[in-house]
Protein backbone atom coordinates (compact mmCIF):
# COMPACT_ATOMS: atom_id res chain seq x y z
CA UNK A 1 0.00 0.00 0.00
CA UNK A 2 1.56 3.35 -0.69
CA UNK A 3 2.25 5.91 2.05
CA UNK A 4 -0.12 8.27 1.34
CA UNK A 5 -2.43 5.97 1.00
CA UNK A 6 -1.33 3.98 4.61
CA UNK A 7 -1.58 7.65 5.76
CA UNK A 8 -5.04 8.55 4.90
CA UNK A 9 -6.33 5.35 5.98
CA UNK A 10 -4.66 6.38 9.59
CA UNK A 11 -6.45 9.84 9.78
CA UNK A 12 -9.47 8.29 8.47
CA UNK A 13 -9.51 5.35 11.51
CA UNK A 14 -8.69 8.19 14.31
CA UNK A 15 -11.30 10.01 13.22
CA UNK A 16 -13.67 6.70 13.28
CA UNK A 17 -12.47 5.97 16.74
CA UNK A 18 -12.49 9.37 18.16
CA UNK A 19 -16.41 9.71 17.00
CA UNK A 20 -16.77 6.49 18.34
CA UNK A 21 -18.58 7.33 21.54
CA UNK A 22 -20.14 10.75 20.84
CA UNK A 23 -23.47 11.15 21.76
CA UNK A 24 -25.76 12.29 18.93
CA UNK A 25 -26.66 15.07 21.06
CA UNK A 26 -26.40 19.27 21.52
CA UNK A 27 -23.40 19.90 24.27
CA UNK A 28 -25.10 22.86 25.25
CA UNK A 29 -28.77 21.29 25.41
CA UNK A 30 -27.57 18.40 27.52
CA UNK A 31 -27.05 20.62 30.56
CA UNK A 32 -28.38 19.84 34.09
CA UNK A 33 -29.17 23.58 34.23
CA UNK A 34 -31.94 23.39 31.31
CA UNK A 35 -34.93 24.52 32.65
CA UNK A 36 -38.23 22.14 33.19
CA UNK A 37 -40.94 22.76 29.54
CA UNK A 38 -43.43 25.37 30.48
CA UNK A 39 -46.97 25.01 29.82
CA UNK A 40 -48.15 24.95 26.28
CA UNK A 41 -51.19 27.35 25.14
CA UNK A 42 -54.40 26.18 26.02
CA UNK A 43 -57.12 27.69 25.19
CA UNK A 44 -57.83 30.84 23.86
CA UNK A 45 -56.57 34.33 24.40
CA UNK A 46 -55.81 38.05 24.05
CA UNK A 47 -52.46 40.04 23.79
CA UNK A 48 -51.39 42.97 22.70
CA UNK A 49 -48.10 41.08 20.81
CA UNK A 50 -47.69 37.89 20.13
CA UNK A 51 -44.04 36.88 19.09
CA UNK A 52 -43.58 33.15 16.91
CA UNK A 53 -40.59 31.76 17.55
CA UNK A 54 -38.63 30.88 21.53
CA UNK A 55 -35.55 31.35 20.10
CA UNK A 56 -32.67 34.75 20.18
CA UNK A 57 -34.58 36.81 17.65
CA UNK A 58 -38.16 36.19 19.57
CA UNK A 59 -36.48 36.41 23.13
CA UNK A 60 -35.15 39.69 22.46
CA UNK A 61 -38.56 40.77 20.28
CA UNK A 62 -40.75 39.77 23.74
CA UNK A 63 -38.05 41.39 26.31
CA UNK A 64 -37.77 44.19 24.60
CA UNK A 65 -41.04 44.65 24.32
CA UNK A 66 -41.95 44.54 27.68
CA UNK A 67 -38.83 47.02 28.67
CA UNK A 68 -40.13 49.74 26.01
CA UNK A 69 -43.67 49.47 27.62
CA UNK A 70 -44.35 47.40 30.44
CA UNK A 71 -47.94 47.86 29.96
CA UNK A 72 -48.16 45.95 26.79
CA UNK A 73 -49.36 42.46 26.92
CA UNK A 74 -46.76 40.24 25.17
CA UNK A 75 -47.15 36.53 24.86
CA UNK A 76 -44.44 33.93 22.94
CA UNK A 77 -44.95 31.09 21.67
CA UNK A 78 -42.82 28.48 20.93
CA UNK A 79 -43.49 24.83 19.10
CA UNK A 80 -40.44 22.58 20.63
CA UNK A 81 -38.58 23.68 23.84
CA UNK A 82 -36.64 27.37 24.37
CA UNK A 83 -33.19 27.09 22.76
CA UNK A 84 -34.38 24.02 20.84
CA UNK A 85 -33.53 24.99 17.46
CA UNK A 86 -30.78 27.40 15.71
CA UNK A 87 -30.11 29.77 19.24
CA UNK A 88 -29.27 26.44 21.03
CA UNK A 89 -27.25 24.50 18.40
CA UNK A 90 -24.60 27.09 17.27
CA UNK A 91 -21.25 27.79 18.13
CA UNK A 92 -21.90 31.07 20.88
CA UNK A 93 -19.70 33.68 18.59
CA UNK A 94 -21.70 36.68 19.07
CA UNK A 95 -20.52 38.63 16.30
CA UNK A 96 -20.42 42.43 16.44
CA UNK A 97 -21.25 42.68 12.64
CA UNK A 98 -24.94 43.33 11.80
CA UNK A 99 -23.99 42.20 7.68
CA UNK A 100 -22.18 38.93 7.98
CA UNK A 101 -18.66 39.99 7.78
CA UNK A 102 -16.91 43.27 7.08
CA UNK A 103 -16.63 42.53 3.37
CA UNK A 104 -20.35 41.27 2.73
CA UNK A 105 -21.51 44.80 4.36
CA UNK A 106 -19.19 46.71 2.13
CA UNK A 107 -20.06 44.52 -0.93
CA UNK A 108 -24.14 45.36 -0.37
CA UNK A 109 -24.48 48.18 1.32
CA UNK A 110 -21.73 50.62 0.83
CA UNK A 111 -23.21 54.23 1.11
CA UNK A 112 -24.03 52.67 5.13
CA UNK A 113 -21.63 50.33 6.25
CA UNK A 114 -19.99 52.69 8.34
CA UNK A 115 -23.53 53.24 10.13
CA UNK A 116 -24.04 49.69 10.44
CA UNK A 117 -20.33 48.80 11.94
CA UNK A 118 -21.24 51.56 14.99
CA UNK A 119 -24.88 49.93 15.35
CA UNK A 120 -23.22 46.65 15.56
CA UNK A 121 -20.91 47.49 18.13
CA UNK A 122 -23.12 48.96 20.30
CA UNK A 123 -25.68 46.06 19.57
CA UNK A 124 -23.17 43.66 21.18
CA UNK A 125 -22.08 46.41 23.87
CA UNK A 126 -25.72 46.21 24.87
CA UNK A 127 -25.88 42.35 24.62
CA UNK A 128 -23.38 42.15 27.61
CA UNK A 129 -24.95 44.83 29.12
CA UNK A 130 -28.17 42.96 29.38
CA UNK A 131 -26.16 40.01 30.63
CA UNK A 132 -24.51 41.67 33.39
CA UNK A 133 -27.62 43.70 34.69
CA UNK A 134 -30.07 40.40 34.01
CA UNK A 135 -27.44 38.12 35.79
CA UNK A 136 -27.44 35.93 33.14
CA UNK A 137 -24.75 32.93 33.39
CA UNK A 138 -24.11 32.88 30.00
CA UNK A 139 -20.32 32.39 29.88
CA UNK A 140 -19.55 35.28 27.99
CA UNK A 141 -16.05 35.65 27.11
CA UNK A 142 -15.26 39.36 25.21
CA UNK A 143 -12.08 37.34 23.82
CA UNK A 144 -12.55 38.34 20.02
CA UNK A 145 -12.46 36.42 16.81
CA UNK A 146 -8.73 35.04 15.34
CA UNK A 147 -9.31 34.49 11.88
CA UNK A 148 -6.49 32.09 10.46
CA UNK A 149 -5.40 31.19 6.73
CA UNK A 150 -4.69 27.88 6.10
CA UNK A 151 -3.73 27.93 2.30
CA UNK A 152 -1.37 30.31 0.35
CA UNK A 153 -3.64 32.08 -1.91
CA UNK A 154 -6.06 32.89 1.55
CA UNK A 155 -2.90 35.03 3.01
CA UNK A 156 -3.31 37.68 0.89
CA UNK A 157 -6.93 38.29 1.58
CA UNK A 158 -6.63 38.32 5.52
CA UNK A 159 -4.06 41.09 5.02
CA UNK A 160 -7.53 43.19 3.09
CA UNK A 161 -9.63 42.13 5.55
CA UNK A 162 -7.33 43.89 8.69
CA UNK A 163 -7.34 46.76 6.56
CA UNK A 164 -10.75 46.87 5.96
CA UNK A 165 -12.06 46.21 9.74
CA UNK A 166 -9.46 48.92 11.17
CA UNK A 167 -10.88 51.11 8.13
CA UNK A 168 -14.13 50.58 10.28
CA UNK A 169 -12.73 51.37 14.02
CA UNK A 170 -11.83 47.81 14.99
CA UNK A 171 -9.13 46.76 16.88
CA UNK A 172 -7.34 44.25 15.10
CA UNK A 173 -3.90 42.62 15.46
CA UNK A 174 -2.07 41.01 12.06
CA UNK A 175 -0.23 37.98 12.78
CA UNK A 176 2.11 36.21 10.38
CA UNK A 177 2.88 32.46 10.84
CA UNK A 178 4.93 32.26 13.77
CA UNK A 179 2.89 34.69 15.76
CA UNK A 180 -0.36 33.15 14.95
CA UNK A 181 1.02 29.35 15.74
CA UNK A 182 1.79 30.98 18.99
CA UNK A 183 -1.25 32.42 19.92
CA UNK A 184 -2.61 28.66 19.10
CA UNK A 185 -0.05 25.61 17.71
CA UNK A 186 -0.95 24.37 14.57
CA UNK A 187 0.86 23.31 11.63
CA UNK A 188 -2.33 24.25 9.11
CA UNK A 189 -1.63 27.94 10.03
CA UNK A 190 0.17 29.99 7.49
CA UNK A 191 -1.14 33.43 9.02
CA UNK A 192 -4.00 35.23 11.19
CA UNK A 193 -5.70 38.14 12.07
CA UNK A 194 -6.94 38.88 15.81
CA UNK A 195 -10.49 40.93 15.64
CA UNK A 196 -9.71 42.28 19.18
CA UNK A 197 -13.15 43.87 20.10
CA UNK A 198 -15.11 42.12 17.28
CA UNK A 199 -16.62 39.08 18.70
CA UNK A 200 -17.74 37.45 21.81
CA UNK A 201 -18.13 34.28 23.19
CA UNK A 202 -21.17 33.11 25.39
CA UNK A 203 -23.00 29.73 25.95
CA UNK A 204 -25.99 30.47 23.47
CA UNK A 205 -28.41 27.73 25.32
CA UNK A 206 -28.16 29.26 29.00
CA UNK A 207 -28.31 32.77 27.41
CA UNK A 208 -31.43 31.89 25.22
CA UNK A 209 -32.85 30.40 28.96
CA UNK A 210 -31.53 33.76 31.03
CA UNK A 211 -33.22 36.06 28.45
CA UNK A 212 -36.82 33.62 28.74
CA UNK A 213 -36.48 33.93 32.55
CA UNK A 214 -35.85 37.74 32.42
CA UNK A 215 -38.94 38.02 30.00
CA UNK A 216 -41.05 36.24 32.13
CA UNK A 217 -39.91 38.13 35.07
CA UNK A 218 -40.42 41.14 33.18
CA UNK A 219 -44.35 39.98 32.35
CA UNK A 220 -44.51 38.28 29.07
CA UNK A 221 -46.45 35.13 29.27
CA UNK A 222 -44.25 32.44 27.36
CA UNK A 223 -45.62 28.90 26.27
CA UNK A 224 -43.37 25.86 25.18
CA UNK A 225 -44.75 23.08 23.37
CA UNK A 226 -46.85 25.31 21.32
CA UNK A 227 -46.46 25.20 17.73
CA UNK A 228 -47.91 27.70 15.28
CA UNK A 229 -49.86 26.31 12.96
CA UNK A 230 -51.76 29.32 11.32
CA UNK A 231 -51.73 32.95 11.05
CA UNK A 232 -55.03 34.75 10.18
CA UNK A 233 -56.43 38.00 10.33
CA UNK A 234 -58.75 38.71 12.87
CA UNK A 235 -60.20 42.55 12.80
CA UNK A 236 -57.24 45.04 12.76
CA UNK A 237 -55.03 42.94 13.95
CA UNK A 238 -53.90 38.97 13.50
CA UNK A 239 -54.96 36.17 15.26
CA UNK A 240 -52.03 33.07 15.49
CA UNK A 241 -53.45 28.91 15.82
CA UNK A 242 -51.59 26.68 17.98
CA UNK A 243 -53.08 23.04 18.45
CA UNK A 244 -53.48 23.93 21.68
CA UNK A 245 -55.34 27.70 21.12
CA UNK A 246 -55.52 30.38 19.18
CA UNK A 247 -54.75 34.13 20.49
CA UNK A 248 -55.77 37.39 18.93
CA UNK A 249 -53.25 40.02 19.11
CA UNK A 250 -53.11 43.56 17.48
CA UNK A 251 -49.21 42.93 16.35
CA UNK A 252 -47.37 39.70 15.93
CA UNK A 253 -43.60 39.10 15.31
CA UNK A 254 -42.69 36.33 13.55
CA UNK A 255 -38.87 34.82 14.53
CA UNK A 256 -39.38 31.01 12.90
CA UNK A 257 -35.70 31.38 11.36
CA UNK A 258 -35.42 28.30 9.12
CA UNK A 259 -38.85 26.52 10.66
CA UNK A 260 -41.52 26.22 8.11
CA UNK A 261 -42.91 30.06 7.74
CA UNK A 262 -46.00 30.79 7.90
CA UNK A 263 -45.52 33.50 5.02
CA UNK A 264 -45.48 32.33 1.88
CA UNK A 265 -43.22 35.53 1.55
CA UNK A 266 -40.30 34.31 4.15
CA UNK A 267 -40.68 30.54 2.10
CA UNK A 268 -39.14 32.12 -0.94
CA UNK A 269 -36.64 34.51 0.77
CA UNK A 270 -35.07 32.23 3.14
CA UNK A 271 -33.58 28.06 2.56
CA UNK A 272 -32.63 25.97 5.38
CA UNK A 273 -29.01 24.63 5.35
CA UNK A 274 -27.76 22.26 7.60
CA UNK A 275 -24.83 22.81 9.64
CA UNK A 276 -23.20 20.33 11.54
CA UNK A 277 -21.19 20.23 15.02
CA UNK A 278 -18.47 18.32 17.33
CA UNK A 279 -17.89 18.77 20.98
CA UNK A 280 -14.76 17.28 22.77
CA UNK A 281 -14.29 15.54 25.78
CA UNK A 282 -12.66 18.22 28.34
CA UNK A 283 -9.07 18.63 27.30
CA UNK A 284 -6.25 17.43 30.04
CA UNK A 285 -3.76 19.82 31.32
CA UNK A 286 -0.80 17.69 29.17
CA UNK A 287 -3.51 18.51 25.93
CA UNK A 288 -4.21 22.57 26.58
CA UNK A 289 -0.72 23.39 26.55
CA UNK A 290 -0.17 21.30 23.52
CA UNK A 291 -2.34 23.65 21.90
CA UNK A 292 -1.45 26.97 23.79
CA UNK A 293 -4.48 29.11 23.35
CA UNK A 294 -4.16 31.04 26.66
CA UNK A 295 -6.39 33.91 25.11
CA UNK A 296 -9.26 31.70 24.47
CA UNK A 297 -10.16 33.39 21.34
CA UNK A 298 -13.07 32.03 18.91
CA UNK A 299 -11.78 30.78 16.19
CA UNK A 300 -12.16 30.51 12.09
CA UNK A 301 -10.27 29.64 9.13
CA UNK A 302 -10.54 31.78 6.08
CA UNK A 303 -12.02 28.97 3.51
CA UNK A 304 -15.86 29.62 1.56
CA UNK A 305 -15.83 26.33 3.57
CA UNK A 306 -14.71 27.28 6.78
CA UNK A 307 -14.38 25.75 10.60
CA UNK A 308 -15.12 27.98 13.55
CA UNK A 309 -14.17 26.75 16.98
CA UNK A 310 -13.57 27.54 20.06
CA UNK A 311 -13.18 26.83 24.15
CA UNK A 312 -16.10 26.02 25.92
CA UNK A 313 -16.23 26.76 29.73
CA UNK A 314 -14.57 23.31 30.99
CA UNK A 315 -11.75 23.67 28.42
CA UNK A 316 -13.90 21.55 25.54
CA UNK A 317 -13.26 22.14 21.61
CA UNK A 318 -16.46 23.31 20.34
CA UNK A 319 -15.53 22.62 16.60
CA UNK A 320 -18.42 23.33 13.77
CA UNK A 321 -19.13 24.31 10.15
CA UNK A 322 -16.87 23.52 6.64
CA UNK A 323 -20.13 21.98 4.73
CA UNK A 324 -23.52 23.41 4.48
CA UNK A 325 -25.94 20.71 3.04
CA UNK A 326 -29.31 21.69 1.57
CA UNK A 327 -31.71 19.06 1.41
CA UNK A 328 -34.00 18.88 -1.51
CA UNK A 329 -37.45 20.75 -0.89
CA UNK A 330 -36.50 22.20 2.27
CA UNK A 331 -36.11 18.95 4.03
CA UNK A 332 -35.61 19.21 7.73
CA UNK A 333 -36.41 17.81 11.26
CA UNK A 334 -34.57 15.69 13.71
CA UNK A 335 -34.08 13.16 10.85
CA UNK A 336 -31.11 15.64 9.68
CA UNK A 337 -29.36 16.14 13.20
CA UNK A 338 -26.68 13.49 12.56
CA UNK A 339 -24.79 13.10 9.32
CA UNK A 340 -22.35 10.25 8.80
CA UNK A 341 -20.76 11.57 5.86
CA UNK A 342 -20.25 15.04 7.55
CA UNK A 343 -19.48 14.57 11.03
CA UNK A 344 -16.49 12.06 9.83
CA UNK A 345 -15.29 14.65 7.92
CA UNK A 346 -15.05 17.42 10.83
CA UNK A 347 -13.10 14.56 12.34
CA UNK A 348 -10.47 14.08 10.25
CA UNK A 349 -10.39 18.29 9.60
CA UNK A 350 -10.39 18.41 13.51
CA UNK A 351 -6.93 15.90 13.79
CA UNK A 352 -5.40 17.54 10.74
CA UNK A 353 -5.84 20.61 12.72
CA UNK A 354 -4.35 19.47 15.79
CA UNK A 355 -2.47 16.43 15.74
CA UNK A 356 -1.22 16.77 18.63
CA UNK A 357 -4.66 15.90 20.11
CA UNK A 358 -4.55 12.66 18.62
CA UNK A 359 -6.32 10.30 20.88
CA UNK A 360 -8.90 12.53 21.89
CA UNK A 361 -12.38 11.73 22.10
CA UNK A 362 -15.99 13.64 20.91
CA UNK A 363 -18.37 13.16 23.43
CA UNK A 364 -20.94 15.35 21.21
CA UNK A 365 -22.24 15.36 17.54
CA UNK A 366 -25.00 17.12 16.32
CA UNK A 367 -26.75 19.22 13.26
CA UNK A 368 -28.64 22.20 12.86
CA UNK A 369 -30.59 24.45 10.38
CA UNK A 370 -29.27 27.41 9.49
CA UNK A 371 -32.14 30.21 7.98
CA UNK A 372 -29.87 31.26 5.18
CA UNK A 373 -30.42 33.68 2.77
CA UNK A 374 -29.12 34.98 -0.53
CA UNK A 375 -27.62 38.43 1.22
CA UNK A 376 -26.11 36.02 3.98
CA UNK A 377 -27.50 38.15 6.44
CA UNK A 378 -30.96 39.50 8.27
CA UNK A 379 -33.99 40.79 6.12
CA UNK A 380 -37.01 41.98 7.41
CA UNK A 381 -40.97 42.38 6.05
CA UNK A 382 -44.26 43.09 6.94
CA UNK A 383 -47.70 41.83 6.00
CA UNK A 384 -51.41 41.91 7.04
CA UNK A 385 -51.39 45.46 6.34
CA UNK A 386 -48.37 45.80 9.04
CA UNK A 387 -49.45 43.93 11.61
CA UNK A 388 -46.83 41.28 10.78
CA UNK A 389 -43.23 41.79 10.75
CA UNK A 390 -40.40 39.29 10.71
CA UNK A 391 -37.05 39.33 11.13
CA UNK A 392 -35.19 35.94 9.85
CA UNK A 393 -32.27 34.77 7.40
CA UNK A 394 -29.42 35.53 9.59
CA UNK A 395 -27.32 32.25 7.76
CA UNK A 396 -25.23 31.63 10.86
CA UNK A 397 -24.49 34.66 12.85
CA UNK A 398 -27.59 35.97 14.82
CA UNK A 399 -26.18 35.16 18.12
CA UNK A 400 -25.88 39.14 17.88
CA UNK A 401 -27.46 40.36 15.05
CA UNK A 402 -30.93 38.89 16.83
CA UNK A 403 -31.36 41.70 18.96
CA UNK A 404 -30.89 43.98 16.16
CA UNK A 405 -32.61 42.34 14.38
CA UNK A 406 -35.39 42.41 17.11
CA UNK A 407 -35.35 45.89 17.55
CA UNK A 408 -36.15 46.14 14.02
CA UNK A 409 -38.96 43.81 13.96
CA UNK A 410 -40.29 46.22 16.88
CA UNK A 411 -40.16 49.04 14.63
CA UNK A 412 -41.72 47.73 11.42
CA UNK A 413 -44.62 46.13 13.20
CA UNK A 414 -45.57 49.60 15.62
CA UNK A 415 -45.17 51.62 12.20
CA UNK A 416 -42.41 53.97 13.66
CA UNK A 417 -40.65 55.81 11.25
CA UNK A 418 -36.99 55.53 12.85
CA UNK A 419 -33.15 55.51 11.81
CA UNK A 420 -33.63 51.59 11.87
CA UNK A 421 -36.23 51.39 9.56
CA UNK A 422 -35.07 53.97 6.86
CA UNK A 423 -31.39 51.65 6.74
CA UNK A 424 -31.21 50.41 3.29
CA UNK A 425 -30.53 46.73 5.12
CA UNK A 426 -34.18 47.25 6.79
CA UNK A 427 -36.35 48.68 3.12
CA UNK A 428 -34.18 46.10 0.71
CA UNK A 429 -34.89 42.68 0.49
CA UNK A 430 -32.52 39.88 -0.74
CA UNK A 431 -32.99 37.95 -4.47
CA UNK A 432 -35.70 35.49 -3.78
CA UNK A 433 -34.40 31.69 -4.03
CA UNK A 434 -36.21 29.69 -7.41
CA UNK A 435 -38.75 27.22 -6.95
CA UNK A 436 -37.35 23.45 -6.91
CA UNK A 437 -35.82 21.62 -8.28
CA UNK A 438 -34.40 25.32 -9.47
CA UNK A 439 -33.40 25.75 -5.91
CA UNK A 440 -31.52 22.89 -4.88
CA UNK A 441 -29.64 22.62 -8.55
CA UNK A 442 -28.37 26.53 -7.41
CA UNK A 443 -27.36 25.92 -3.90
CA UNK A 444 -25.58 22.33 -4.81
CA UNK A 445 -23.57 23.86 -7.98
CA UNK A 446 -22.77 26.67 -5.51
CA UNK A 447 -21.21 24.31 -2.89
CA UNK A 448 -19.12 22.60 -5.53
CA UNK A 449 -17.93 26.11 -7.10
CA UNK A 450 -16.74 27.27 -3.32
CA UNK A 451 -15.12 23.89 -2.80
CA UNK A 452 -13.20 24.29 -6.34
CA UNK A 453 -12.51 28.12 -4.95
CA UNK A 454 -11.08 26.99 -2.00
CA UNK A 455 -9.11 24.36 -3.84
CA UNK A 456 -7.53 26.46 -6.75
CA UNK A 457 -8.28 30.16 -5.26
CA UNK A 458 -9.34 31.19 -8.56
CA UNK A 459 -13.65 32.19 -8.34
CA UNK A 460 -14.85 30.26 -11.40
CA UNK A 461 -17.89 31.44 -14.02
CA UNK A 462 -21.06 30.14 -11.77
CA UNK A 463 -19.56 32.21 -8.70
CA UNK A 464 -18.73 35.29 -10.67
CA UNK A 465 -22.30 35.29 -12.33
CA UNK A 466 -23.80 34.76 -8.68
CA UNK A 467 -21.56 38.01 -7.96
CA UNK A 468 -23.00 39.90 -11.16
CA UNK A 469 -26.67 39.34 -9.99
CA UNK A 470 -25.77 40.35 -6.29
CA UNK A 471 -25.73 36.76 -5.01
CA UNK A 472 -22.58 36.31 -4.14
CA UNK A 473 -21.15 34.13 -1.36
CA UNK A 474 -19.52 36.12 1.02
CA UNK A 475 -18.41 33.43 4.72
Amino acid sequence: MPKGERRENGVMAAADDALRDAAPAVFWLDDPARPEPRPPLSGDGEADLVVVGGGLTGLWTALLAREADPSRDVVLLEGDRIASGASGRNGGFAAASLTHGIGNGIARFPGEIERLEQLGRENLAAIAETVKRREIDAAWEETGELAVATRPHEVAGLAEHAAALRAYGRDVVELDREQVQAEVASPTYLAGVWDRDGCALANPARLCWGLAAAAEAAGVRVHEGSAATALERDGAGVAVRTAGGRIRAGRCVLATAAFPPLLPAIRRLVAPVYDYVLVTEPLTAVQRAAIGWRRRQGLADTGNRFHYYRLTADDRILWGGYEAVYHFGNDMGSHRDQSDDVHPVLARNFLATFPQLEGIRFTHRWGGAIDTCSRFCVTFGTSHDGAVAYAVGFTGLGVGASRFGARVALDLVDGSDTELTRLELVRNRPRPFPPEPLRWLGITLTRRALAREDATGRRGLWLRALDAAGMGFDS
